[in-house]
């Protein structure tokens, strides 16, 4: 199924009370960075995924992308403001945000390779080359991401007619 994001900003458009906010917290899944770059087995990964991701529809620069749907849904007032999730080595949480794209691996492994994606070699090689190299060399990973903020109009006020 091909994603609609515009389709779903206007729904949620619809849904919020006048002059109420709408917040959209999302991902460019395209502009993730990792200091240092990541091997060559973990890269090609990722190159297939995101390539599998757009194929289904799914717009790996979404973030960039919402103000203009917020807009095309009517809401006004819109900011975008980077809200990117940094991981650092010195970080007490970085072992656990890092395995992120274990997690990935693992849980999609089966899904890319049904489709042609990825075989298993290479998710394996990728597992494992990432896990090594996050527990040895990787100082700062840094997932894109964009919060996207606008308003509703308020309502027109209601005028009483006599009757």
């Amino acid at each position: 199924m091909v994603a609609d994001s515009g389709r779903a900003i206007q729904r949620m458009a619809r849904a919020i009370a006048p002059g109420g906010w709408l917040v959209v917290l999302d991902y460019n899944h395209a502009q993730n960075a990792w200091d240092p770059a990541p091997p060559a087995e973990f890269a090609a990964f990722y190159a297939r995924f995101l390539a599998w991701r757009a194929a289904n529809g799914w717009d790996n620069d979404v973030a960039d992308h919402l103000p203009a749907l917020i807009e095309a849904a009517g809401l006004t007032d819109i900011r975008s403001h980077e809200a990117n999730e940094i991981s650092e080595r010195s970080d007490a949480d970085f072992v656990q945000k890092t395995a992120l794209w274990i997690e990935v691996i693992d849980n999609l492994g089966p899904t890319l390779s049904r489709a042609g994606v990825c075989d298993v070699a290479l998710l394996d090689a990728a597992r494992r080359s990432y896990d090594a190299w996050r527990a040895s060399e990787l100082v700062t990973q840094t997932l894109s991401m964009k919060a996207i903020v606008a308003a509703a109009a308020t309502a027109p006020r209601a005028t009483m007619r006599p009757d």
